[in-house]
């Protein structure tokens, strides 16, 4: 076995890199096994186990403790070199970090079963899709801004009663001087 110090990664059919091994050793073009599932490539002066059995030699595992991210016993975290990370933690949470955007593209469905959701955005929520249903005991839409009222825009249908404390304006701006 010999400790290395990567140099590259190539990405191709067969991962390879090329690292320093021992003194004045460097060692080029030879494949990089990963596990099953998982692919990275580490960056330059990330750390290496390299196999050796006569000319061939092999990358088995890298290590990078530039960037490496602190866990307890049991956790596992997936991390790079910029800070994002999905890490398994204690007490069957999962954490997930990113600095810039998080995207998911699921074909077909998507659920989520949860006692309590909250989603908080600084600038704004879009829903966008051809149908949506609110499906709710009790529905509240609060503007804590105080400017302006929440405001639907488009034909509304109302199935039941209709309640409203203050002023009820019609399109022309006339409060409560229309019979129903």
């Amino acid at each position: 076995m010999i400790r290395g110090v990567i140099q590259s990664v190539f990405e191709g059919v067969i991962k390879r890199f090329s690292a320093s091994g021992r003194p004045d050793e460097t060692i080029t073009n030879r494949e990089y096994f990963q596990h099953y599932g998982f692919s990275s490539v580490p960056l330059a002066g990330a750390e290496a186990i390299l196999v050796q059995e006569g000319n061939h030699i092999v990358m088995i595992a890298s290590d990078d403790r530039r960037y490496r991210v602190g866990l307890e016993a049991g956790e596992v975290c997936l991390y790079t070199d910029e800070g994002d990370q999905i890490r398994l933690k204690r007490d069957k949470e999962i954490y997930i970090k990113s600095g810039n955007k998080l995207t998911a593209e699921i074909a077909n469905e998507v659920n989520v079963t949860a006692k309590t959701a909250t989603v908080t955005a600084a600038d704004l929520i879009h829903l966008k899709s051809k149908a949506i249903v609110l499906e709710c005991e009790s529905l509240n839409i609060l503007s804590s801004s105080g400017s302006s009222a929440a405001r639907l825009k488009g034909d509304f249908a109302l199935e039941g009663s209709l309640s409203a404390t203050g002023s009820i304006i019609d399109t022309s701006g006339n409060t409560n001087h229309h019979t129903h």
